[in-house]
């Protein structure tokens, strides 16, 4: 469960942005998505940012919406099918709930010319990666964090964090 400290304040910049993406043609949109998926992701997207919470959002976008495998790269050359993992939706779900999230903290922070956000751990992990610890409490140009969210899927990349899902990190309000 995540701890979304600026949520009820930064909806309707997460809505703008969820807006924007959908009328630019810039929502992403997962290759492990079903056409069902695709078709019923952005405004699954939507109604969750608007009222709900990431765990709304997953509850709300099943793994009915996904392929059932996908072909990877084998390390030593060619491919091979493997299974979508059991928590593709949780996992997907979260990470874009928490893009937008970040997007709205560091839209909000700009219309309120505060120059920067700060990183927080927003859910907890029992074992957090140390490049996360070490992030905690640092600030991030609020500008420069949207402009990259904007262009990048990923927040951990947008972050400066080492690749993998789901870090549990955040940008909250100055004040907050």
């Amino acid at each position: 469960m995540f701890n979304l400290i600026n949520l009820e304040n930064v909806r309707q910049e997460m809505i703008d942005e969820v807006n924007r993406d959908i009328r630019e043609g810039n929502v992403y949109i997962s290759s492990r998505l079903n056409q069902k998926g695709r078709d019923y992701y952005a405004g699954t997207l939507l109604s969750s940012v608007t009222d709900g919470t990431p765990e709304v959002f997953y509850s709300n976008f099943g793994l009915d919406n996904f392929n059932s495998t996908e072909e990877r790269k084998r390390p030593k050359g060619g491919f091979t099918t493997v299974q979508i993992p059991n928590n593709a939706n949780i996992t997907l779900c979260e990470g874009e709930f928490i893009r937008y999230y970040i997007r709205g903290v560091c839209l909000k922070a700009v219309s309120q010319n505060e120059k920067n956000v700060v990183a927080y751990r927003a859910r907890h992990s029992d074992n957090p990666r140390r490049e996360s610890v070490e992030m905690e409490g640092q600030q991030f140009d609020a500008q420069k964090l949207l402009n990259d969210l904007r262009t990048e899927s990923y927040v951990d990349k947008a972050m400066g964090l080492p690749p993998g899902p789901n870090s549990g990190m955040c940008a909250k309000l100055l004040d907050s």
